[in-house]
């Protein structure tokens, strides 16, 4: 409702401004004011008009309150200080129409968005850390079909990499494992553990002797090449460590639409047509002195004019292999067939060097080495390509995995089912990928815009967040031996290769230990399986709202006390005054829902404004104010890609309901109007506060 009545003032402000001035502005800024007294909504346009109009702010603030006139929904406008304009609503109507719960419609934008987040190795367990990727995305997919909009979820694949390749190697030359031992292994419940600490040894072997890295380099090269046992063990490996991350998410309500595979985008040639695109476009040239000598390179992203790249005459170059990196890791050195270089020299080396302006070694940024492999840059190219439906080309589709609700998730295949969703070709693309890939992103969107897709580079968003780590408190508790230095640093990271970290199921099932002592000593009348569901409820939500209530660039300290307490800003706080609400009607023996509407129909506008328009009524009005602004705050967290304001209206409307619970007696209010007054109060905020927990992926348990 909040957001509805914003969007008339700003229109009918507009509408003035290119009556009166002929001014057109598409945006006029909203504040609100510092307290609710001064009105709901608070314009400092007056200031913006001050130099362009030539007069005091205060006299235009004056002639646009004067010019608007009466507005619906709103009770008057006034100007106040040096300018600003300040907007009071009516109380009443707002009131009856969320106690309706009225939505009237809202146009939204057209067209499908892509969000691609979690994207781990699959080599091993998930870690904490790609916990709060899962969670970023997840919600931000819930923001965006909560504001209406057709989202596609994506987890992408990177299962011929070095780390698949690293735990390949640990089967193969530290166990000297066979495929059916493998087999076997791969079949047991924590599967993922198993390669979690193989991981870790294959790392320290390489720092042993430098000479066991050519077992990663023909390990790697044979899992690109496909069709051997090498690569067929890798298969196996990662496609039963994939199902164990699927597993794990699908504990914190996370679910996916397809999963694309690295070895698809390979096979299937996406890096083929991409590098004939780009070559044809001029975003590549070849590099025919320095450092980057024999490498297909583009100008890094901002380091000038991405326009002046040389025209490739060269034709007919039929293949450049694949390189030996991963899209979420620092590039490592691959092999390749070096007849396909020697092809690319001899065909037109003249066009290939018509540079219209040099580009300095430091500015390139080199997407096929001089050994002829692509790099994971590269390839992300090709795959974006595909998700804006430019490539001319597609993958294979086969159902992999069927979640419990019967969403069924699909994979990338050579060849696929006849009958599949259709994937790609959206318009809109946001990647969750971690601040440290921040410049292979750019690099992407930089490819796009140098073959011309500047609108698609336009919509094209890198969703960038920090690092997880862990308080030294929450490393002992897990069983972590710490220096006295580590035990003063304010945070410790964790390290996969060393093995140092938390595995998601590992935090998962530890929260729900905390939580379940909690309700076991709680409520020892309830069952213990309900007990338990109530445990993980908390559990869940406790983890889900700790990663969400931190800005992207925070970096976070995961500490289990703060995570699980139930006061402060933390999720079994927010989830504790739903418990508190419904437990209110539970002993009224009236059903919250039906209660709000049936007080709608019977209190008119009129009515809600009798207890709403005092000055005393004040505290209740901020708190129906903040109940009507789930829509508002979806809103500017989309705009911004920013979750944490979610999470932060869900704690402070909270807040706000736990002071009036306490300042006002409900079910012992002695007139009948008041109560079903507080009743209905009580019913819109537990409504809306559900109704936003839903969008972080909390659910609310029965109890507390």
């Amino acid at each position: 409702m909040y957001r509805i009545l914003e969007r008339r003032l700003t229109q009918r402000v507009r509408d003035f401004l290119r009556a009166t001035y002929n001014l057109d502005l598409p945006k006029i800024v909203v504040e609100q004011p510092p307290k609710v007294e001064m009105g709901e909504y608070a314009m400092p346009i007056a200031f913006e008009l001050a130099k362009k109009l030539r007069k005091a702010p205060r006299k235009i603030a004056e002639e646009i309150v004067s010019g608007v006139g009466s507005i619906e929904g709103f009770d008057k406008l006034e100007v106040a200080g040096a300018g600003y304009i300040n907007a009071r609503v009516k109380r009443g109507a707002v009131a009856a129409a969320l106690a309706a719960d009225e939505q009237p419609k809202i146009e939204t934008l057209k067209g499908k968005i892509l969000v691609e987040h979690s994207s781990i190795n699959p080599n091993k367990a998930a870690h904490i850390g790609h916990l709060r990727n899962a969670i970023l995305g997840d919600t931000f997919v819930r923001l965006l079909r909560f504001a209406g909009r057709e989202v596609d979820v994506q987890n992408y694949i990177d299962n011929t990499g070095v780390q698949v390749a690293d735990v390949v190697v640990g089967f193969l030359y530290l166990e000297s494992k066979s495929r059916p031992e493998i087999e076997q292994l791969a079949s047991q419940p924590r599967f993922d553990y198993y390669c979690w600490d193989l991981y870790a040894q294959a790392s320290k072997w390489y720092a042993q002797d430098k000479q066991n890295l050519q077992a990663r380099l023909k390990t790697l090269h044979e899992i690109e090449e496909g069709g051997n046992e090498t690569a067929a063990i890798a298969n196996l490996i990662s496609v039963a460590v994939l199902r164990r991350h699927l597993e794990t998410m699908d504990r914190l309500d996370i679910e996916y639409d397809f999963l694309p595979r690295e070895s698809e985008i390979l096979h299937l040639h996406f890096w083929d047509a991409a590098f004939t695109k780009l070559k044809e476009g001029g975003v590549l040239f070849f590099e025919s002195e320095g450092k980057n000598k024999g490498c297909w390179v583009m100008r890094r992203a901002g380091t000038g004019k991405e326009s002046s790249y040389a025209t490739d005459g060269a034709t007919g170059v039929s293949h450049v292999g694949s390189g030996g990196d991963t899209r979420h890791s620092t590039e490592q050195t691959g092999g390749g067939d070096h007849d396909d270089l020697t092809e690319i020299r001899l065909q037109g080396l003249d066009a290939l060097y018509a540079e219209q302006d040099r580009v300095s070694e430091e500015d390139q940024k080199v997407i096929v080495r001089s050994n002829g492999t692509v790099g994971y840059v590269g390839k992300d190219i090709a795959y974006h390509m595909w998700k804006f439906g430019l490539l001319g080309r597609d993958f294979g589709y086969r159902k992999f995995y069927k979640y419990p609700n019967d969403h069924q998730c699909w994979i990338s295949a050579i060849e696929g089912e006849k009958e599949h969703p259709h994937f790609g070709d959206v318009a809109e693309i946001y990647n969750v990928i971690d601040a440290r890939q921040s410049e292979a992103q750019s690099t992407v969107i930089e490819a796009l815009r140098g073959l011309g897709y500047n609108a698609q580079a336009d919509h094209y968003t890198h969703f960038s967040y920090e690092m997880v780590a862990l308080t030294p408190r929450c490393a002992v508790e897990l069983g972590y031996q710490l220096s006295d230095e580590d035990k003063a640093k304010s945070y410790i990271e964790v390290s996969g290769r060393k093995g140092f970290g938390v595995k998601a199921d590992d935090l998962i099932d530890r929260l729900i230990l905390s939580a379940k002592n909690e309700v076991d000593q709680r409520h020892p009348e309830l069952s213990d399986k309900e007990r338990r569901i109530i445990a993980t409820q908390i559990a869940i939500g406790a983890l889900r709202y700790f990663m969400l209530k931190f800005t992207k660039p925070s970096v976070i300290a995961f500490d289990f006390k703060d995570a699980l307490s139930f006061e402060g800003e933390t999720g079994p706080y927010a989830q504790y005054a739903v418990v508190r609400a419904t437990s209110i009607f539970r002993k009224a023996g009236l059903d919250p829902d039906e209660f709000a509407k049936n007080a709608a129909k019977q209190m008119t506008g009129d009515k809600f404004a009798d207890y709403l328009n005092g000055e005393a009524d004040n505290e209740i009005w901020e708190l129906w104010l903040a109940s009507s602004k789930t829509a508002l705050i979806v809103d500017q967290c989309i705009a911004t890609t920013e979750p944490a304001y979610l999470a932060k209206h869900a704690f402070q409307l909270a807040q706000l309901f736990n002071y009036f619970y306490h300042r006002h007696p409900i079910l012992s209010e002695a007139d009948e109007a008041r109560r079903t007054f507080l009743l209905a109060t009580v019913a819109v905020v537990r409504r809306e506060l559900i109704r936003v927990l839903a969008v972080l992926g909390i659910t609310v348990p029965a109890v507390m």
